[in-house]
């Protein structure tokens, strides 16, 4: 679950930039959505007002929020480029034995997408 500033404008962001789905909203003004693809999911819910949204990467340098498995990541950083994402880093071979990218989000989340080689 990520702590987001608006839980519409980011829910849509990830349909529009990431191809996820959502079905509704909980809360009225909207606090809570689940996001599907793929078989992932992803809960987005209202950061309390006048909190500080932190993304790991500005806590540990390189660290992601959230780490998704796929099973074509190849396809995914094509389509994520095409739908006009915010590519954090390059699709690329890492030393762990992981072909992934990362991608960040309004609220300055990175999300990464990796692929055992």
């Amino acid at each position: 679950m990520l702590l987001v500033r608006d839980v519409v404008t980011a829910a849509n962001h990830y349909r529009d930039a990431l191809g996820f789905t959502y079905e509704r909203f909980w809360g009225e003004p909207p606090d809570f959505v689940i996001l599907k693809r793929d078989g992932l999911h992803l809960m987005l819910t209202l950061a309390p007002r006048g909190t500080a949204i932190v993304p790991h990467w500005q806590v540990k340098s390189g660290m992601w929020n959230v780490y998704f498995w796929v099973n074509d990541v190849d396809a995914l950083f094509a389509e994520f480029q095409q739908r006009g994402a915010k590519i954090d880093y390059g699709l690329g071979n890492k030393p762990y034995g992981v072909r992934e990218f990362g991608v960040q989000d309004l609220d300055g989340y990175d999300l990464g997408f990796g692929q055992v080689r």
